[in-house]
């Protein structure tokens, strides 16, 4: 019987995020085929994704990185890369690309590098995108996670695009439930108004303060109740931009959650008015839950939403157009209900953690020479 494919997945951080929940249904997903060792290498920032992992039995490993120019890591990481003895390395941000690269570089047998392009790239600094290009010149392969990122990562790195393979980010379809009544609320007293629903980082890329002057424009008796689900850099601002524009009333702060299912099954409207955005994988749990959405059209978000159809969309940084938007939702329960039910049968049609894993996996057999695995796949 021949040894078990053994693929070491690096990420830079384990707090909770997009790209963390997709390095999880990945590591996961191959955990469980018998002909697959997988195991998970971070640097910093322990969560409760690690924990599950864990639980399961996939060995998690933390390599800290003390400063950002470290001998002492980098032999840390090369020593940890050759007694692994991995066929496959798949690092997934900058930082880990750069540490893995340079690990990797002086082992014999060499593993084969995948490099990925996801939501963040589009903040990159001149020295990043030099940095990227870098990487990607040394990648075996390469994986985007959006048409828009693979596009502006050839743009920008002067990748060739035809060796960017665009592999959608996948979620857990759940089991059709009956929507919570709208005056049932987390946090707050019961009341009759609508609850929209923002989950991810506060930072700025996700266009949040434009989200809290839109509110604040609306009529009070349209306005729905706002709950932000995550944490960030930019949360005490955001607290000041909601007492001073008079939102106390209309904007919850709940932090980082576990239960994001169960939150998004209580609201009537997802709403992420993103500046930068790669594939949002909270837009598309969201639609998973024939929960309707409401985003901007930045980045990957017009691969997910048409408008009108599986959600409303709005141009990128135009408050108007969101307040527009926002009044709309509020103000139609049928379009509501239709844009959700549309949502949903788009996910279960593209973007399940079983596709994403399944053409990941036929990426890994491709470089290893298996062209016999991955036609039986594509031929299943």
């Amino acid at each position: 019987m021949a040894r078990p494919l053994r693929v070491l997945v690096v990420t830079d951080e384990m707090e909770v995020g997009g790209s963390q929940r997709q390095i999880c249904h990945l590591v996961e997903e191959l955990a469980r085929r018998r002909d697959i060792h997988v195991e998970l290498l971070y640097f910093r920032e322990h969560s409760f994704l690690v924990d599950a992992l864990q639980q399961q039995g996939v060995r998690v490993t933390c390599l800290p990185k003390r400063r950002r120019i470290d001998p002492a890591f980098l032999r840390a990481l090369r020593r940890f890369l050759a007694e692994g003895r991995f066929d496959i390395v798949h690092a997934y941000s900058l930082t880990a690309e750069c540490w893995i690269t340079l690990a990797a570089s002086g082992l014999r047998p060499r593993p084969r590098l995948v490099a990925t392009v996801r939501g963040t790239f589009h903040v990159y600094r001149r020295w990043q995108w030099w940095i990227k290009r870098w990487v990607l010149s040394r990648a075996d392969a390469v994986i985007a996670n959006a048409r828009a990122g693979a596009d502006l990562a050839a743009a920008r790195a002067g990748f060739p695009r035809e060796r960017i393979d665009v592999i959608p980010n996948g979620v857990t379809l759940p089991a059709p439930a009956a929507r919570e009544p709208a005056h049932v609320r987390v946090g707050a007293k019961p009341s009759q108004r609508l609850e929209a629903l923002f989950v991810g980082r506060l930072v700025f890329e996700k266009g949040l303060p434009l989200l809290l002057d839109a509110l604040a424009s609306m009529p009070p008796a349209r306005r729905p109740r706002l709950t932000l689900v995550g944490d960030g850099p930019l949360r005490e601002e955001l607290e000041l931009q909601t007492a001073a524009l008079g939102l106390d009333g209309d904007v919850v702060f709940l932090g980082a959650r576990s239960d994001v299912g169960a939150l998004m099954g209580e609201a009537d409207f997802l709403v992420l008015p993103s500046r930068e955005e790669g594939l949002s994988n909270v837009v598309m749990e969201a639609m998973a839950h024939a929960l309707p959405v409401l985003v901007s059209d930045a980045g990957g978000n017009p691969e997910l939403v048409e408008d009108g159809r599986t959600g409303l969309m709005f141009a990128n940084g135009n408050g108007a157009e969101l307040v527009r938007a926002l009044e709309r939702m509020v103000d139609d329960r049928l379009l509501r209900t239709r844009l959700g039910a549309a949502a949903r049968a788009r996910i279960a049609d593209t973007f399940t953690i079983e596709s994403m894993v399944r053409r990941t996996e036929a990426v890994y057999r491709r470089l290893l020479g298996d062209e016999a695995w991955v036609e039986r796949k594509e031929a299943a």
